[in-house]
Order: C-alpha cells, then structure tokens, then sequence
C-alpha cells in the first residue's frame, strides 16, 4: 500500500507533537543535568536518520533536514518547547552561520556562482562547450573527459565539484549525459581522489588527526590502502567503456538520451542558457578565469598555511585553511575575471556586476541545504554522537585483531552517512586506531587508519546531507535527491567490494596483493551485473 506525502507528512507532524508533550515528563528528573538525558546514546544518531530516510522518500531535501534538525532539538530539550526552539536557533542555525569556517564556504560558493554568470553571459561556456565538441565527438569521450578533469583538479572538493560541473557541463549536454550521471562523476572524483592526494586540504586535515606520529608521512603510507578511492575511479572508467549503468541511472540515462537531462522537469535550477549570450565569446574567456581560479586557490591555500612567513610548500598544504583560501582565491579570480571582460569589451562593466547577484540567486539552493546539513551536524553534536561511536569502538577495538580494518570501514561509513562529514569521522576513529596499534603493530595501524579514511569518504559519498554531496548536486546543477539516489547503488557497490578487500588486506597487510585482487574483484562484480541486467532488461 503506497502512503502519500501527505499522510506522511501529517503522521510525523503528529509524532513529533506526542514527544514533545511526553518528553517534559520523561525528562522533568534530568533538566538540571548538564548533558540531555539521550546524551551519547544510539539516539543521538537518530535525527539524522529521520532527514536521509524522509529525503529519500519524499524526494524533498529542504524539509526533510529541517524535520530532521527539529527531531534533534527536541532530543536535546528533552521535549521543552522554548528550549527546543532556542537550542535549533541559537546553538543550531545561527551558529553554524557564525561560525568563520563556513561563512568562508559560503563566500566561495558566492563568488564561484558569480564566476559562472560572468562566464556564461559573456560566452565563455558556450565558445568552450562548441569547441569541445569538435575534439570530443562521443558519449564516452565526454566522459572520459569528465574524470580527467576531476582527477586533475585534486586540490579541494569543493573547489573541484563546482569547477568540474562549471566546465563540462555544456560539453555532457551536447552529449545527452544525464545531469545525474554528470553529478556522480563529479562526485566521485572529489572526495575520492582529494583523499588519494598528498598536496590537497584532505591530506592536511587528516594529517591533523594522528596524535605522536608523523601525520604526513603516516598519510602516504595509507594512501595504496585506500580502496575505496581506487576503487572508485576503476568503477567510473569501467562503466564508461562497458557502455552500461544500472538502478535508477539507467533510467536517468535512457531520458537523457531523449532530451530530459533531468528526468524531472524544472528539477530546482534555471537553465544558464536561458541567459542572453555575448556571441563574440571566445574560449579564452573561460579557459583563463578557470586558470585564474585554480592558481589563485592554490596561492590562498599555502598563504592560510604560511607559505610566504618560511613554511615549505608542503607544510603550508598540512597548515593550510581551506575556507580562507578558497575565499582569497576565488575573489581575487574574479577581481581578474572581471578586468579581462571589460578589457576586452566582452562586457561591460555594469553588466559584470549584475551577474554578481544572479550568481548568488543559482548558488541559493546549495547554500539552504548546507546550512540545513551543517545544523543537522550541530544537533547530533550536541547530543553525542561523536562519543557514542567512539566509545564502542573503543571498547571493543583491541578485540578486532586482523578483521579491524574491515569493521572500521563499515563503521566509518555508517557515521560519515549518519553524520554527513568525513572529516568529523576521521577525528573520532583515527586517534582510537592509533592508540591500539601504533605500539603493538605499526602496519595494521596504517591499514586500518586508511580503511578510516576510506570508509568516512565513502559514507560522506553516499549521504545526502554530505557537503560534498551537495556541491557535487549544485556542480551539475542537478536535483539533490536525484543525484542521491542514483549514486547509492554505485557507492554501495564498491563499498561492498572494498569491505571484502580489507578484510583481505587485515590478514596479508601489504597492499601490492590486496589492491590488485580489489580491482579484479570490482572487474568482474561489474561484468556480472552488465550480464544480469541486460538479461533482465532483455526479458
């Protein structure tokens, strides 16, 4: 029996009314404790769970985070309306929107989104994307050259999610590749290969977080380790040229092939080439904003990190601050966007500054379901769900011997999916590895500190409250729900094969054996459901 949206709706409007009455008589014995009385407990990790589920369900992102955000706020309040209320605005939204590190995000995104107007009314995108399609000529070349892209651009994420969609999306259009296959292969070279990168701020974050070692050098040692990442990208070069997707990609892919890049009409985004185009744009005039853009965010990274007060360039990498870079970066690339426009009489100067606000006005639904994500964070951090994972995992880590890496992956990707932050998840699991083997066995630290790493990115892969997730949607410009629920059966795919070779891997400990056998493994899991669903598809 299929229940509507509606009845859904009204069914968790009327639960979320029942605790709230219940929950000031559960609670009237724990108000004066300092911690919520659900403090470090598995409810901690039920809000979140409540968003992706209803997301999921209802294919409606907004709502879904705020119902999930007020679930949390009700934990936390232990059902006390006002503090409900306060604890969601103040210690919630509010917060995370002052918090420097995300205005610095949001800024980026700003400015970027400006950027893309600025290219795309002075033809820019569309000069780029007509001569692309001369030297790319098929499906798989598009793509093909999607991955090169995201492989290339390995110095943040974000940087990489919007940059990559900004520059081939017009080129996959022309092709009549799905806006969701687009946006899982963003995806899938952001954080996977931002991870398998020694110069990128995925590496200095993680080199953060190992406490009386050499954070950096302990990070190249677990990079062949990292079978999720390689993985991955053995996935995305295998469906290209096997020529074949499957789930709900192939029902993206197959509408695509038709004209419906979308697969739902007016998916949440306004089509850039409804815009009025210079047609004296020249390629140029994306080539060298894009080239700007990178070595201006390259240069603003290493300054955060100290660069140019005697640090080496790799410690200015380790040191560095995304955020303020990214920031720096991405406005002194359109300070020298703007001048070569005007310089070149491709706009003019008042036309330059209205792009300004249309590049905010596209940038609006990442920059909402963001903040949404980043209070649903928030929530979950107030009621402990950091020292809930961490404590079981703790308690039981010594006991897991040779199969740790693979229990550690598997919780690693539940709390990052949970959570929707790989970095978080390093910070709990990392330090715990550490100190159960560092002393005992060296090199089962560095397998199963890479099958942390592993296992957070691929839970952040497949979150729909995952940053990275959501940049990759706006990259695209695709639906958010539609990007997540087409990518979930790809990320799980590898994740299941990564699984099996880290447990390999915990036994062997060498990655010269298990990798190989993960990649042969991923081969032939991809030949079979090719096989099995051309049969299916045939029946």
């Amino acid at each position: 029996m299929k229940i509507s949206k509606k009845k859904l709706m009204t069914g968790i409007a009327s639960f979320m009314l029942i605790l709230m009455l219940v929950f000031p008589i559960l609670g009237a014995e724990t108000t004066e404790a300092a911690k919520p009385a659900m403090y470090a407990t598995f409810w901690s990790l039920v809000p979140p769970i409540i968003a992706i589920v209803l997301a999921l369900i209802t294919k409606e992102v907004y709502s879904s985070l705020f119902i999930g955000i007020v679930f949390g706020g009700i934990f936390y309040a232990a059902g006390s309306f006002e503090e409900t209320v306060t604890h969601v605005l103040n210690d919630g939204i509010i917060a995370v929107l002052s918090d420097s590190y995300n205005v610095g995000i949001l800024i980026f995104l700003v400015v970027l989104g400006g950027m893309v107007a600025l290219m795309n009314k002075a033809g820019g995108s569309a000069a780029f994307g007509n001569w692309a399609s001369k030297k790319i000529k098929t499906r798989i070349g598009a793509q093909l050259a999607t991955i090169v892209l995201g492989v290339l651009i390995f110095i943040d994420d974000y940087f990489n999610c919007l940059t990559v969609g900004s520059v081939m999306r017009p080129i996959t259009d022309k092709h009549k590749i799905s806006r969701a296959k687009l946006a899982y292969l963003i995806d899938a070279t952001a954080a996977p290969v931002c991870i398998i990168a020694p110069i990128s701020s995925w590496a200095a974050a993680v080199t953060g977080f190992v406490p009386g070692e050499d954070g950096f050098s302990v990070f190249i040692q677990a990079i062949p380790f990292n079978f999720y990442a390689f993985l991955t990208i053995t996935m995305m070069i295998c469906l290209v040229l096997m020529k074949f997707d499957y789930g709900p990609m192939k029902k993206h892919e197959e509408n695509a092939s038709k004209g419906d890049l979308h697969s739902i009409l007016n998916a949440g985004f306004v089509e850039e080439e409804t815009t009025e185009v210079n047609e004296n744009g020249k390629v140029i005039d994306l080539v060298i904003p894009i080239i700007s853009l990178i070595i201006c965010c390259v240069i603003g990274m290493v300054y955060t990190g100290g660069l140019f007060s005697g640090a080496s360039f790799i410690e200015a990498f380790s040191g560095s601050d995304a955020s303020v870079g990214l920031s720096l970066g991405s406005i002194f690339a359109l300070v020298i966007t703007v001048i070569l426009y005007v310089a070149r009489k491709v706009l003019k100067f008042n036309e330059c500054m209205e792009c300004i606000p249309e590049g905010f006005k596209a940038m609006v639904p990442a920059i909402l379901i963001l903040t949404f994500a980043w209070t649903l964070k928030a929530m979950t951090d107030s009621l402990g769900a950091a020292e809930f994972v961490g404590g079981i995992m703790q308690n039981n880590a010594a006991a897991l011997m040779n199969f740790l890496p693979a229990i550690i992956f598997l919780v690693g990707c539940f709390l990052a999916f949970a959570t929707g932050t790989s970095w978080g998840t390093f910070g709990i699991l990392i330090p715990i590895v550490v100190s159960v083997f560092a002393n005992s066995n060296p090199q089962l630290m560095i397998v199963s500190i890479s099958a942390c790493m592993a296992g957070a990115v691929c839970g952040d892969h497949c979150s729909p409250i995952s940053d990275t997730t959501i940049m990759s949607s706006a990259g695209a410009r695709c639906n958010h729900v539609n990007h997540v629920s087409t990518q979930l059966p790809y990320a799980m795919t590898v994740a299941v094969v990564s699984f099996v070779t880290y447990i390999i891997a915990g036994f062997v400990q060498t990655a010269w054996i298990s990798l190989p056998i993960g990649i042969v493994l991923m081969v032939a899991v991809l030949y079979a459901i090719k096989n099995i669903t051309c049969l299916l598809y045939t029946y």
